[in-house]
């Protein structure tokens, strides 16, 4: 999807769409500028502890009041291991060290720009210091084991690792 871009960010003027490097894009007629639109990139944590999984519960939407893995957005500049750790003691208040890169993954519909993420990193971690309790865009945390009843997730992503985590525990 292309985002609107009406006026040159550099000089001023009106944008035209052209094609430039391969796509049709903002171009500027007066000064040359092309405007790239940039991906908007996510972390994911999956954090177990003595057999279970930290969940947040959402208070923003998409998805507000289910249940998901904590997560956020990457800040410009930012190292995406460092924002996966932000993001976690930000709605959970844990210190967590990254401790392996699950994957990496196009997001849920990156045609739409409310849809978020773009482009969705999934870290692994372990827990240094804190108890888990709700910050930020959380409303509650939950320590949850593969014997509890699964609660409201928020994303099918989430689902899909809480259910192959569940099928690896009762291995």
């Amino acid at each position: 999807m292309r985002f609107p871009v009406n006026f040159c960010q550099v000089c001023g003027h009106a944008m035209a769409e052209q094609m430039a490097h391969g796509k049709l894009r903002p171009v500027c007629p007066a000064c040359g500028f092309i405007h790239f639109a940039d991906p908007k990139v996510a972390v994911v944590v999956f954090i177990e502890q003595h057999n279970r999984v930290l969940l947040v519960r959402r208070t923003m939407n998409p998805e507000q009041g289910k249940w998901a893995l904590p997560a956020g957005f990457v800040d410009a500049g930012e190292n995406p291991q460092d924002a996966a750790q932000r993001e976690v003691r930000e709605e959970t208040g844990l210190e967590v060290a990254i401790t392996r890169l699950v994957n990496v993954k196009g997001g849920p519909d990156s045609t739409k720009p409310a849809s978020g993420a773009s482009i969705v990193i999934i870290y692994e971690a372990q827990v240094l210091n804190g108890a888990a309790r709700a910050l930020d865009d959380a409303d509650a945390v939950l320590w949850y084991a593969a014997t509890d009843p699964l609660p409201d997730i928020a994303f099918a992503s989430t689902r899909s690792m809480l259910n192959a985590w569940i099928a690896h525990q009762q291995n």
